[in-house]
C-alpha cells in the first residue's frame, strides 16, 4: 500500500464511525465524478463512430413501436 493509502487508513481509524462514513461517501463522490469526466469525454469524441451511426439508421428504420415486455 502507498504511502498516501497508508496515512488515509491512519486518519479514518482515529475518526468516529460517522466521520469515516462521511469521508467513504465523499471518496465515492470523487470516483462517480471522475467517471462521469471519462464519459463525457468519450462522447465529446469529435471522430465518426460508423458501428454507431449505423445502429442509429436501423433503429430508426424500425419506426415507434411500443415495448413489448414479451420480448424482453
Amino acid at each position: 500500500m502507498n504511502t498516501v493509502l497508508e496515512e488515509l487508513a491512519r486518519l479514518c481509524e482515529s475518526l468516529p464511525e460517522d466521520k469515516r462514513n462521511a469521508v467513504a461517501d465523499f471518496a465515492r463522490f470523487l470516483a462517480a465524478e471522475q467517471d462521469e469526466a471519462r464519459w463525457e469525454q468519450l462522447l465529446d469524441y469529435p471522430g465518426r463512430r460508423p458501428r454507431l451511426e449505423s445502429f442509429l439508421h436501423e433503429t430508426a428504420a424500425e419506426g415507434e413501436t411500443p415495448l413489448d415486455h414479451d420480448r424482453l
